[in-house]
């Protein structure tokens, strides 16, 4: 087992720092490309998991599995392009099993295949559960013992280092302790550099992850790995339990992803470590890369970031109480438990109908929006912030909304254009005879006022939302050409009070881009279309005032 000392940063107690780990003999392996993968609605292409590899090790992962070769020809491609990569520290893993039951090493398919990806490091997964030998290996707990030795000295004549993924490990432990140390110490003996402790059903609880470990730690002589899964919602806390025991080798995947509920988060699992338990296990730069990775994961799979995500998502440091507002503005970092900028985040302020008159002036200067209010001004942007929330609105993540209520209050300011009146025709078609798929066109006609010009139009698009936009975007184009540039770049209809059926208000928030900025309005109504007119019309607007007559 490799030495430990005290960490002075940790804030464990003194029986537990005993334990704790050097940060030099801390290995963080990432295993966001082959068990990440296992998550609903997840898929990667060859060319993104390449992508993904890349930004790993830019952040300084210790080892990156890379998939499972034997499973699939695009893990098996993985491998024969990431060769091609050149990474500053990180070492590639390719991920396999022990041979069948009853097989020879020498011709278990499985096996050739981790030795074709062409890895200096291979993990291997076994059984530790003999209720999982028994009932779904389907084989003797000896014929089990065999495979793991056999397999781990196969590859390790071959020159490879092999890390033992013990699965099933805890539940293993708790229905038959001895067959399960068995298991972990035939690894050892056959040559793993690792046993890595596998909670696979996510069942154990940190305090459990700790006394197994406690209690079988002086028989391990290799170094201990932990790979928790998070179906109790403690696979973060489970990990760095573990690492307060002893465990030297952090399994876990980026942003959480997983089978079922998901893996340990690499992405809290690391500021933890180095910001909580006092281990520089990535340097200050890497982890200001944190949020940065977090972000660039989820759009590389097309999810929605989580805002609520500890230390990297965009509400992690967002303050909305007007108590809490006042407060962080005479000292910043009143309620944060660490400065945001050291992952690579910051501290926002919030406003909504919580919101006090401190929230106000925090979020015009937070935006830079230069314009001086007074007392009587703020009350009533804060008075007609509550009203429009009341009825639909939310500003948190409209900005440019945000901005265009506050400078409509100033005596000076005059919109750009005035839809005075539009007319929205729809149609559609069965597309064939047995479908009952139909085929929507629909033609807006818009009235609008664009300074002392008044221009009558008319659009086609695919749908009503379509058309306006089509039919906004000609009128004002008569007056500004480069109004061409803007475009919807994201549209998001969520049903306000889904309890009152057909009339349930609605809001719609839009994302718009002129190639170079970006920025979102929001509407809300209790009709879509008139919701999603009054969001495009902010956003037209907003473009307008900033930046419309310097292109």
């Amino acid at each position: 087992m490799a030495d430990h000392m005290n960490s002075p940063d940790s804030g464990s107690s003194d029986a537990v720092k005993s334990f704790l780990p050097n940060a030099s003999d801390i290995r963080l392996y990432d295993t966001t490309l082959r068990d990440g993968l296992g998550m609903e609605g997840l898929s990667l292409s060859l060319q993104d998991k390449l992508l993904i590899l890349k930004k790993l090790d830019d952040l300084g992962i210790h080892y990156i599995e890379g998939g499972y070769p034997g499973s699939n020809p695009k893990d098996a491609d993985f491998f024969n392009r990431a060769k091609e990569i050149s990474l500053a520290s990180a070492v590639l893993v390719a991920f396999g099993s022990t041979r069948k039951p009853g097989n020879e090493v020498e011709k278990d398919e499985a096996l050739r295949a981790v030795l074709d990806a062409g890895t200096a490091v291979i993990t291997l997964v076994g059984k530790t559960s003999k209720s999982q030998v028994l009932e779904v290996l389907e084989t003797t707990e000896e014929e089990n013992l065999l495979m793991i030795a056999e397999s781990i000295q196969y590859l390790k004549n071959k020159g490879k280092e092999v890390i033992f993924d013990a699965e099933h490990f805890f539940d293993g432990y708790k229905e038959d302790k001895d067959y399960a140390i068995a298991c972990i110490l035939t690894a050892q003996k056959a040559g793993a550099s690792t046993v890595t402790l596998c909670d696979t059903n996510g069942g154990a609880i940190p305090s459990q992850i700790r006394q197994i470990i406690t209690e079988i730690r002086d028989l391990i002589e290799c170094d201990i790995g932990i790979h928790c899964h998070n179906d109790t919602d403690m696979a973060v806390a489970s990990t760095l339990a573990a690492v307060e025991e002893g465990a030297t080798q952090i399994q876990a995947c980026l942003n959480g992803w997983g089978e079922r509920t998901g893996n340990a988060n690499m992405i809290s699992v690391i500021p933890n470590l180095k910001l909580k338990l006092g281990l520089d296990v990535v340097g200050e730069e890497q982890l200001k890369r944190l949020t940065e990775t977090a972000l660039f994961a989820s759009e590389l799979a097309n999810f929605t970031p989580n805002s609520q995500q500890p230390y990297v998502g965009a509400g992690a440091f967002a303050h909305k109480a007007g108590l809490h507002v006042a407060a962080v503005t005479k000292s910043p970092g009143s309620y944060t438990h660490i400065d945001p900028s050291l992952v690579g985040n910051k501290e926002r302020i919030l406003i909504s109908e919580l919101s006090g008159r401190r929230n106000i002036v925090e979020k015009l200067r937070e935006q830079g929006i230069e314009v001086q209010l007074n007392d009587n001004q703020i009350t009533q942007v804060l008075s007609d912030l509550k009203n429009q929330e009341a009825r639909g609105y939310q500003f948190e993540s409209a900005e440019a909304s945000f901005e265009l209520l506050v400078r409509r209050l100033q005596d000076d300011y005059t919109s750009p254009f005035n839809l005075e009146d539009f007319l929205i025709v729809e149609h559609g078609r069965n597309t064939s005879s047995d479908s009952y798929m139909a085929e929507m066109q629909a033609e807006a006609m818009v009235k609008m006022r664009i300074g002392d010009h008044l221009s009558q139009v008319a659009a086609d698009g695919n749908g009503p939302v379509s058309a306006l936009d089509a039919a906004v975007r000609k009128a004002l184009s008569e007056v500004h050409a480069e109004i061409a540039q803007v475009r919807l770049v994201d549209y998001k209809v969520r049903i306000i009070d889904s309890g009152a059926g057909a009339d349930a208000a609605v809001r719609v928030l839009i994302e718009s881009s002129d190639g170079v900025r970006l920025w979102r309005t929001v509407g809300a109504s209790t009709d879509v279309v008139g919701a999603s007119l009054l969001a495009l019309q902010d956003a037209y607007e907003y473009w307008l005032f900033h930046w419309g007559q310097s292109v």
